[in-house]
């Protein structure tokens, strides 16, 4: 028996009706995934407001609290929910299996929502209560996402991606209790926790659950919009991502105990999986056969923010110690461009993946043809000049955010959060503008423009 239902019913898969032939079964509606992918939009506009807004009391102390509320818009509402949207969508992709409720995906997101928006907006006001509220929704969120995806996880035998993605949940879940943590000890005594903790937070949150999200999802991505095929087995990928998830859970370990010895081992094993992740961009990139284009553009620059946190973070850990306002400035732009690292490569892929996400809802609607009148591609889903606009946005505001904090300049941190907010705003812009004309087309019954037929050329 088919598992398509009829028009207006779910399937059993987890699929939705009029699922356009070609696209997995396993794969959730599409509303799943751009909600989260919208409100990381809306998240990262808030971001640049917040970092604009706090600019002196971050030049001032980057552990402030401001600071810290401005980190979290970036952390939480941003990339979380970014990242998250794509767990969602790739988790099914990857495995062949679906998620166990879209229900639960959907619950997943409300609960995520809330907890990202609360908890900055809790540190900034001083709101005990809102900020607890957070960490419960916090919590809920993390057990809901964990028990939707033990279903397609449990695939074996589909390596480095598959791995990163349970890899990632332990992280999350390591991030998620000690941030609740974090809002415990706000309740009992407004923050006396040390900026130790609050780094290993930052440390488990970027890299042992975001950055080996990516990492993991990015073997899956990079050879199918480089085209980008090598034969047998890529294990430097693999090694990418063990040693970043096992570096960054020593790292926050050691930072969390303030133990030397497990922080220096802990930040070499960071290293050694982060330069293997560049190996591995350095590989597919060689093997490519598709022309350079915009989004190689966005990954190599995202990698290029990883070798400029590194150059951050050495000497500010160096000179903690002894000059401690200048190395917390120096670490805190560090953490900085280690989040644009994840930034940069969310806002290039999104221009890849959400016309694909967006491609077969249209074509579930019995939309066949683009604006000229010719089949629908992914290309006609956005503007590709906003697009080139918005890298120009997003690499200056991280260039001026960080520069700012590692200067303790509040001038150039208004202008990074400015950019970063005109960011979150141009990708909601351009990614949405055209599909939801062409919806409206679609449910209208309204016929599309086309462009008059090219004359024939005259024979002599």
């Amino acid at each position: 028996m088919s598992s398509e239902k009829r028009p207006g019913t779910m399937t059993t898969s987890g699929s939705w009706s009029g699922r356009p032939a070609g696209v997995p079964g396993a794969v959730p509606p599409p509303s799943v995934p751009l909600s989260f992918l919208m409100a990381a939009s809306v998240g990262l506009i808030a971001c640049g407001v917040a970092w604009a807004w706090v600019r002196r009391a971050a030049a001032a102390n980057p552990n402030s609290d401001p600071a810290i509320a401005a980190v979290h818009f970036g952390v939480l509402a941003a990339l979380t929910m970014g990242i998250l949207g794509a767990t969602h969508q790739f988790a099914a992709v990857i495995t062949g299996r679906p998620l166990r409720s879209v229900l639960l995906a959907r619950a997943t997101f409300v609960a995520w929502l809330a907890a990202s928006w609360l908890l900055p907006i809790g540190i900034g006001f001083e709101q005990t209560a809102v900020t607890a509220a957070s960490g419960g929704f916090a919590l809920l969120g993390l057990l809901l996402l964990a028990w939707n995806l033990a279903a397609p996880l449990s695939v074996r035998g589909k390596g480095a991606p598959v791995t990163a993605l349970r890899l990632a949940l332990l992280g999350a879940a390591a991030t998620t209790l000690l941030g609740a943590t974090f809002v415990g000890d706000r309740q009992g005594n407004w923050f006396v926790l040390s900026a130790h903790a609050d780094l290993a937070m930052g440390v488990l949150g970027l890299f042992a659950w975001l950055g080996v999200t990516y990492i993991g999802v990015a073997q899956k991505l990079w050879p199918m919009f480089m085209l980008a095929h090598m034969a047998g087995r890529h294990r430097v990928g693999t090694v990418a991502v063990w040693a970043t998830w096992l570096g960054a859970a020593v790292l926050a370990g050691g930072l969390a105990h303030g133990t030397l010895v497990a922080e220096w081992a802990g930040a070499g094993a960071l290293g050694i999986g982060l330069g293997a992740h560049l190996v591995s961009l350095w590989a597919h990139l060689r093997h490519r056969r598709r022309k350079a284009d915009l989004h190689v553009l966005f990954v190599v620059t995202a990698a290029a923010w990883l070798v400029v946190a590194a150059g951050l973070a050495l000497p500010g850990a160096l000179l903690l110690p002894h000059h401690y306002r200048t190395g917390v400035a120096l670490v805190a732009a560090a953490m900085v461009a280690s989040g644009g690292w994840l930034l940069e490569a969310l806002v290039g892929h999104v221009h890849k993946v959400e016309p694909f996400i967006v491609w077969s809802l249209l074509r579930s609607h019995g939309l066949r043809s683009g604006p000229s009148g010719k089949p629908l591609m992914f290309a006609d889903l956005y503007h590709h000049g906003w697009a080139a606009a918005t890298y120009g946005t997003v690499t200056a505001g991280i260039g001026a955010l960080c520069a700012g904090l590692g200067a303790s300049w509040p001038p150039a941190i208004a202008v990074g959060g400015a950019l970063l907010a005109a960011t979150g705003a141009l990708v909601a812009a351009n990614l949405s503008a055209r599909p939801l004309h062409l919806l409206a087309a679609a449910r209208t019954g309204t016929d599309l423009p086309v462009p008059a037929p090219t004359p024939p050329a005259r024979v002599h």
